[in-house]
């Protein structure tokens, strides 16, 4: 099966075959216009060619979008491609994920997936912290209940925001300096929001805790999940396909399958 994750700095698609995503391929996110058609679709081709995979052989795929113009786009690519029509993860799927969403048109499908698959995979109250665009973290119950979600931005977006906003401070890559004071001005950027974000990630996971319970687990997601190496202690998963992975166990109960989901064991860096 295919499963197609739309985010705003990136279109992410992975192939699961057995008991694993054997291919996962990233694609910047484009305008949604003829071009990003065009270039989605030569992509999507290319890569199934270059493994060795038959359109006709792809049996199901499954797409959560945060970027509503690109919905369409795959939509008919899907239909050109596979010739059927995908499954759209969104509010009118919820009822049949036995989830108790409060706000089920305000909250991303992609969180969704992320709570889908946790609690599948780890059924434990938990809260998840996705390194992407935007840091989420979203807290739900071992009952299937989305508690809430706080939002801030991503690290890439902190990070290009300062670089964007004023005229003399540069872009910077996203690597962790070993000391958080700055001997430079790369250097300060990098101490200021990685060393910053170490914080605000622990001080929001304790601030939920308080709220919601101690025995939260914390589970690491998102292309960033593994920057932040001073983190990785307080995880008790770090999964950075865990939307694929939701998206993957949508489909199933969607379908009436049973899921066969194996546990991922604890990862320390």
């Amino acid at each position: 099966m295919m499963a197609i994750d739309i985010g705003n700095s990136n279109v992410v698609v992975g192939i699961h075959e057995g008991e694993s995503w054997k291919y996962v391929w990233r694609f910047p996110t484009l305008q949604a216009d003829k071009h990003a058609f065009e270039y989605y679709g030569v992509q999507l081709a290319g890569h199934l060619s270059e493994a060795g995979l038959r359109a006709g052989g792809i049996g199901r795929v499954i797409i959560s979008s945060v970027v509503p113009p690109l919905s369409p786009i795959f939509t008919e690519l899907c239909a050109q491609l596979f010739h059927f029509e995908p499954i759209r993860v969104g509010p009118a799927l919820y009822p049949e994920l036995d989830l108790i969403v409060a706000q089920p048109s305000e909250i991303g499908t992609d969180l969704v997936a992320n709570a889908v698959g946790a609690l599948e995979i780890y059924r434990k109250d938990c809260i998840i912290v996705d390194f992407g665009t935007a840091l989420t973290f979203t807290t739900v119950k071992h009952t299937r209940e989305v508690l809430g979600v706080a939002i801030a931005p991503g690290l890439k977006t902190a990070i290009n925001a300062l670089f964007q906003k004023t005229a003399q401070l540069p872009e910077v890559p996203l690597e962790l300096p070993a000391t958080p004071i700055g001997k430079n001005t790369v250097h300060a950027i990098q101490s200021g929001v990685l060393w910053g974000y170490v914080g605000l990630v622990r001080h929001m996971l304790d601030a939920i805790r308080l709220e919601a319970g101690p025995h939260y687990i914390a589970v690491a997601t998102g292309g960033l999940s593994a920057v932040l190496h001073p983190l990785h202690d307080v995880f008790a998963h770090i999964n950075p396909h865990l939307t694929l992975d939701g998206l993957r166990i949508i489909a199933a109960q969607t379908s009436g399958e049973i899921s066969a989901v194996s546990p991922v064991g604890k990862i320390k860096a």
